[in-house]
Order: C-alpha cells, then structure tokens, then sequence
C-alpha cells in the first residue's frame, strides 16, 4: 500500500514538473489539421454552422487548445470580396478523454433599418490575432480582433480588441470617424488590473492599427487611456 502511494506521490509531482516547464507556443492549422480536429459532426455538436475561416492551436502549462474563427459568409460584393453578417469564434480545451469549449465570441454587423445600411460587414482581423504568453507567468493570452467597414470602409467602421487573461475577458472596443466627435472608445475596467506589459502591448497594438488605417483613435489615445475618462461597455 505505501508503494502505491509513493507511487501516486511521484506521478502528481512528475505531472506538476511538465506542467511547469511546458514552453507556450502556438500556431496555424493548416486546413487538412483544422478538418481532422473540427469535423462535421464535431461542428454539428458544438454548432458551429459557419465556415471556419482560420483555426489556431496553442500549447501552455494548462493544456492545448484549438480555436476557430466562423464567418456567416452570406454574399459575395461587385468587388468579390466575401460579405459576412455575423462572426463567432469558438475555443476548445483538448484533452484525451473530453473536449470543453473554454469560450465562444459572437458578434454582428449593426443591422440595415428602413434601407440604411451603416455597416456593410464584418470579419476577424487576423493581422493583429495572436496567441502568446505577454507576461511570462506560463499562460497564453489570446487575442482575437475583429471589425467592420461603415459607408466609407474603415473610416466609420468599428474595431473590436478582445484579450482573455485567466480565463477573463477584457474588450477595447472603438467606433472610428472622419470627425474628431465621431470617434467613441469604450475600455472595459478589467484592462487597468491587467499586467503592465499587457497593457503596454494592448497600447502598441492599437498603434499599429492606427499605422495601418484600421482605425482612427483620437491623438495618442494609448498613451491617456486614464480611469476617470473610460467608458465602461458591460457585456
């Protein structure tokens, strides 16, 4: 009997060592993995009735994951870019024995109303969708971005950042304009106990997408993302 235990001991510390040494890492599906792992009935079971426009796996210290991003892909433009109503992105904890949905996004463009039509789509910016572990505590971070193009594309459209901390989920979400009082950026309150270098890489990010065009924050909005003048958006 004491070997037994001694047995058990060993091996809950032995799982306790690999957990801890596990490397976060992350990365792509191809279409052939993405097939194998989100099949048809495995799609029908979680209701995932969107096509999978990208899939990622990632690896840290609590398990592997694999996520989807679904688009509704409802038409086709003049200019025959894929048009898309509604997105949902799902993530999976992958285990041997069961598979746990961990979270799911779902999210619209704003809805036509007597024939005006503010947003014509919306879809996951991949460019900026990452999957790292930005504070070195052994846990990736995933973030997921998305947006849609208003009547003049990107400049009265909307862009979302999402980032999962612990299981948490913080948003950015910012309506873009041509004028200065067009443009609204609502930060949920959860960012401010986020690490340092999270929020530092938040900031970076939406810098970047302020380079590229993809969104208009209000000068050097990074830099003064102060308490007292966040709008707090709950969900």
């Amino acid at each position: 009997m004491k070997k037994i235990y001694a047995l058990l001991l060993l091996s809950i510390f032995a799982s306790q060592i690999n957990a801890q040494t596990v490397t976060p890492s992350s990365k792509t599906l191809s279409k052939t993995e993405s097939d194998e792992f989100f099949t048809t009935a495995f799609k029908k079971k979680n209701l995932i009735n969107f096509p999978i426009f990208r899939a990622y796996t990632y690896t840290d210290k609590s398990g592997t994951y694999n996520v989807a991003l679904t688009e509704s892909a409802d038409t086709v433009n003049k200019e025959k870019d894929t048009v898309n109503y509604t997105i949902k992105a799902f993530n999976f904890k992958v285990d041997k024995a069961i598979t746990l949905k961990k979270w799911e996004i779902n999210d619209f463009k704003t809805p036509t109303v007597k024939g005006n039509e503010k947003e014509t789509s919306i879809w996951f910016w991949t460019k900026y969708c990452e999957f790292n572990d930005l504070d070195g505590d052994g846990l990736v971070e995933p973030i997921i971005v998305y947006g849609t193009f208003g009547a003049n594309g990107y400049d009265d459209g909307r862009a979302k950042i999402l980032i999962y901390y612990k299981g948490l989920k913080t948003a950015i979400r910012h309506q873009n304009g041509v004028l200065d009082n067009e443009r609204k950026t609502q930060v949920d309150l959860t960012f401010y106990s986020l690490p340092a270098t999270i929020q530092s890489h938040l900031k970076e990010l939406m810098e970047k997408m302020v380079k590229n065009k993809h969104a208009i924050f209000p000068t050097a909005y990074a830099d003064k993302m102060d308490k007292k003048a966040t709008q707090i958006a709950n969900e």
